[in-house]
């Protein structure tokens, strides 16, 4: 049942209460846009955000114009140009009609009968236009931003739950999970198909079930569902039955002790003997169940694992061809020749760090040879016998004049003789 936004105050527009305005954004639009541009797109820029939000507040990704007449309605009147607010959004893909959105499903999606998704466009489409101008007041359109917003919601709430170990799901445990999402069963059914345009979903039928399977994490696109998935679903949902029964069998039995415990409270000891055989006989039967259900688990352990060993060795074989390809034209005459040059470069390095090392001044052995040779040389220069003269304690005299008058001269040649032998002697 629609609601006015006149009861729905909350996520009415800040001008909802202007008359004035009001009354413009309620008339019809004129035919043509060339006429008053700025009449057309002022309408379209309010109702269409608005028509999006509303939708959004309250959950469904569908709308029609009779939906949305009733809920903008005020004080008594509708909006009479809303027919061309949708045929506008259709042109900008806004929305688009639920026959089209749903149009050129799988085969699974057949499988599932779509009545929802493909019989009621047709029949609309046949309705009379009833006052809507060019759109029929109940043909249902799709929000495509929301339908987006729900996909990916969807996809979130699927792999972060334990269903998300499972390959497939039935259509009615999605439907629970999902809920809080998509409230109804149009608006999961839309996601999904949406999830299948991203190639993140496929559907089937199983034996009269609804089935979902959904891409796992990491994967690029959804398999298609194999017979491996059948039997793997069927064995986890034989898992779910049997831990079931097992557990309601353990009740029974259960039961049947505190009978059997009130009648022999009671004296009534034969009845009490009969519930406690019927309790003893509910525990074989739940023995037996469980030891099932321990074969069922092994077995789906057993596919886990093998799964794990197909992915290892998946991962080995594309190992090997990566180092194949990286292998590919090394030879071990080339590697031998690479490991030569190498050896090559690394000691004519070891040539270059020698020599230049041999040019330090400040190297060790060289320094001491030096001094050893400094000190040799020294004894050699001063011998052992050389004395060295005393230094005077006296001050020094100043020393004489070194020029000699003429009358000295003569002084010492008078002293001189020559003697026979031609040699000068001095007295």
């Amino acid at each position: 049942m629609s609601v006015s936004v006149e009861k729905r105050d909350v996520w009415v527009p800040p001008d909802w209460e202007d008359d004035e305005r009001m009354a413009f954004l309620f008339s019809a639009f004129k035919e043509n846009r060339d006429v008053d541009c700025t009449d057309w797109d002022g309408k379209i820029d309010f109702w269409s955000p608005l028509i999006i939000d509303h939708c959004r507040r309250h959950g469904p990704v569908c709308v029609n114009l009779q939906e949305l007449n009733e809920s903008f309605r005020r004080k008594g009147s509708v909006p009479l140009g809303l027919s061309t607010v949708l045929q506008s959004m259709i042109r900008g893909g806004k929305v688009q009609k639920e026959s089209d959105f749903a149009a050129n499903v799988d085969l699974g999606w057949l499988s599932w009968g779509v009545g929802l998704l493909l019989v009621r466009p047709l029949k609309w489409t046949l309705s009379a236009l009833l006052g809507s101008g060019r759109v029929p007041l109940e043909e249902s359109f799709v929000v495509i931003e929301l339908v987006k917003e729900k996909a990916v919601a969807l996809l979130a709430v699927y792999r972060a739950s334990p269903l998300a170990t499972h390959s497939l799901l039935s259509f009615q445990e999605l439907r629970a999970l999902s809920s809080h999402i998509c409230p109804d069963e149009s608006s999961l059914c839309l996601a999904l198909l949406q999830l299948q345009r991203e190639k993140h979903v496929t559907v089937s039928l199983h034996e009269g079930e609804k089935l979902v399977k959904f891409s796992q994490a990491g994967q690029g696109r959804v398999s298609s569902v194999s017979e491996v998935d059948l039997g793997i679903y069927q064995l986890q949902r034989s898992e779910k039955l049997l831990e079931e029964r097992v557990e309601a069998l353990g009740q029974e039995a259960e039961k049947c002790k505190q009978q059997a415990k009130s009648l022999l409270k009671e004296g009534k000891k034969s009845q009490a003997l009969r519930c406690l055989r019927g309790s003893k006989r509910v525990e074989k039967k739940a023995d037996r169940l469980f030891a099932q259900l321990e074969t069922v688990k092994g077995i789906l352990d057993r596919i886990a694992n093998s799964q794990t060993d197909r992915l290892v060795m998946q991962a080995y074989q594309a190992g090997v061809a990566a180092l194949r390809i990286s292998l590919k034209g090394v030879t071990v005459e080339r590697a031998e020749n690479l490991v030569d040059q190498i050896q090559e470069l690394c000691d004519t390095q070891d040539e270059v760090n020698q020599t230049l090392a041999s040019g330090a001044l400040d190297s060790g052995e060289d320094s001491e040879e030096l001094e050893e040779e400094l000190k040799s040389l020294l004894e050699k220069t001063i011998p052992d016998n050389d004395v060295l003269p005393v230094v005077p304690t006296r001050p020094i005299s100043p020393p004489r004049k070194t020029g000699i008058t003429d009358e000295e001269l003569d002084r010492e040649l008078s002293r001189l003789t020559v003697s026979e032998t031609g040699s000068f002697t001095l007295f």
